[in-house]
């Protein structure tokens, strides 16, 4: 690549990730917001984050439309063409995360209008704030190219696993010990569901760090300890 168009595919990819990370900003608010509006039972939250999920969305098209600009015009060799197809991956994650968000929000206005459920919106804000750290390490590692980083979210994505699986067992505990609960719990559970699937995004936002740093996507299977498949199923 000659020097000028290197500088400005190297300018164009400086404005992409900055884009990047403000995206992940607003992903990583609005998960904490809305597990913080079902926790206080707040609607006027709920509904602020099921707004916003407007911008992040705005904001994956703005992206993926400057990759393709970038394809296009600037024919990058094989290394930058790996870095811009990262990011559309990357950024797709960050779609879905957001969609994870607004869904949560949206559980937690029909979930205001129930009886709550002992302890569970706090089991539910924990699990929230530990995917948003993961989520925040794996951009990190992204930005820094820091493969070690990396392997560390994939590492610890086994934690929310851990974290999915005791409050599931806490939900069937409280269905099983009051009907009354089975509504409520049903929510819940899908709520959490889209949180562990949150983390999901962020290991796999992991790997694709892995992948811009080896040219390789990791070889070994990533960590898992989701056991509720073996657990028997609730009638309800």
């Amino acid at each position: 690549m000659e020097p000028h168009i290197r500088s400005a595919f190297d300018k164009d990819l400086e404005g992409i990730q900055a884009l990047v990370m403000r995206m992940g900003g607003l992903v990583e608010h609005a998960l904490l917001q809305a597990a913080q509006a079902l926790e206080t039972r707040d609607d006027a939250l709920a509904e602020d984050v099921r707004a916003g999920d407007r911008a992040i969305d705005e904001m994956e098209d703005l992206i993926q439309t400057e990759c393709a600009r970038i394809i296009a015009t600037r024919a990058p060799n094989a290394t930058d063409l790996r870095t811009v197809l990262t990011v559309m991956r990357i950024v797709g994650s960050l779609e879905r995360s957001g969609d994870y968000a607004k869904n949560l929000a949206k559980r937690s206005l029909v979930l205001a209008q129930m009886r709550p459920v002992n302890g569970a919106a706090g089991s539910i804000s924990r699990m929230a704030r530990t995917v948003v750290s993961l989520l925040k390490d794996a951009l990190d590692a992204y930005i820094s190219r820091d493969a070690h980083l990396a392997e560390d979210v994939r590492r610890r994505d086994v934690e929310v696993d851990q974290m999915y699986n005791s409050v599931f067992r806490e939900f069937l505990t409280h269905m099983m010990e009051d009907p009354r609960n089975i509504t409520a719990c049903m929510h819940l559970h899908f709520i959490a569901k889209n949180i562990e699937r949150v983390g999901d995004h962020a290991t796999g936002i992991a790997e694709q760090v892995l992948y811009l740093v080896s040219g390789e996507m990791p070889l070994d299977d990533r960590p898992k300890a989701d056991t509720t498949t073996e657990m028997p199923h609730v009638q309800g």
